[in-house]
C-alpha cells in the first residue's frame, strides 16, 4: 500500500472519528435534555446550549474535511459511499441537537409535573424511546448494519402515536395555555428527533453499499 492510499486511509479514520463523536455528543445530550424537562431544571440550557456551539463547530469541520478529501483524492466505491454518507447524515445529527436545545430551553416553563399521571407516562416514555432509537441509530452507523432501519421504523411509530396521545391530552385543557404550547412543542421536538434516527439509518443502507449473497 503506497503512503497516498495509507494517509488517505488516515483521513477517512479521523472523519470517522468526529463522525462517531456526534453521536455520542446527540446520544448523551438528548437524555440529560429529557432529565432536565421532566426535573423542571432550567439550568441546564446554558450547558446544552454551549455544546451546541460545539457541535456547530465539530460539524463544519467533518463537512470541511469531507469536501476536501472528495476534491484531492476523487475517492471511488466504498470510499465514495462514506463521504457522501457523512454529508447526508451530518446536517442530521446538527439539526437533532438543535432540537435537544430547544427542549431543553422549555424545561423552566414548562412544567412537566403538572401533567396528569397518564400524561407524565407518555412524556417519559417519548424521552426513553427518543434515546433508544438514537443509541440504536448510532450503533448501526458503527456497525454498518443495514437491517436497523426496519426496527427503528416500528419505534418510530411507537413515537408517533406518544405524540397525537399526548397532543390530545394536553389540548383537553387543564394547565395554562402557555404551558400548553410549551408542551406540545415538546411533544414535537421528540417526534422530529425520532423522524431524523430514521433517516440516519436508512442512509447507512446506501453506506453498507450492494447486499452480496
Amino acid at each position: 500500500m503506497g503512503e497516498p492510499r495509507q494517509e488517505f486511509e488516515r483521513e477517512l479514520e479521523t472523519i470517522e472519528g468526529k463522525v462517531i463523536q456526534l453521536f455520542a455528543m446527540v446520544g448523551e445530550d438528548l437524555s440529560e435534555a429529557t432529565r432536565a424537562l421532566l426535573a423542571g431544571d432550567g439550568e441546564a440550557f446554558t450547558i446544552l446550549l454551549e455544546r451546541d456551539q460545539e457541535i456547530d463547530a465539530l460539524y463544519l469541520e467533518v463537512e470541511e474535511l469531507v469536501q476536501r478529501e472528495i476534491l484531492l483524492q476523487a475517492p471511488v466505491a466504498s470510499d465514495l459511499r462514506f463521504l457522501l454518507s457523512v454529508l447526508r447524515i451530518t446536517p442530521e445529527l446538527e439539526r437533532s441537537h438543535d432540537l435537544i436545545v430547544q427542549i431543553v430551553a422549555t424545561a423552566a416553563n414548562a412544567p412537566a409535573g403538572a401533567l396528569s399521571p397518564a400524561g407524565q407516562a407518555m412524556l417519559t416514555r417519548m424521552g426513553q424511546l427518543a434515546a433508544e432509537m438514537w443509541g440504536q441509530t448510532s450503533d448501526c452507523w458503527y456497525q454498518r448494519d443495514r437491517s436497523t432501519a426496519a426496527r427503528l421504523s416500528i419505534k418510530d411509530q411507537e413515537m408517533d402515536d406518544l405524540h397525537a396521545r399526548l397532543h390530545a391530552e394536553l389540548a383537553a385543557g387543564g394547565l395554562p395555555v402557555p404551558a400548553i404550547m410549551d408542551l406540545t412543542l415538546v411533544t414535537r421536538f421528540y417526534e422530529r428527533l425520532g423522524a431524523h434516527a430514521v433517516n440516519v439509518s436508512r442512509r447507512v443502507i446506501y453506506l453498507a453499499g450492494p447486499k452480496r449473497d
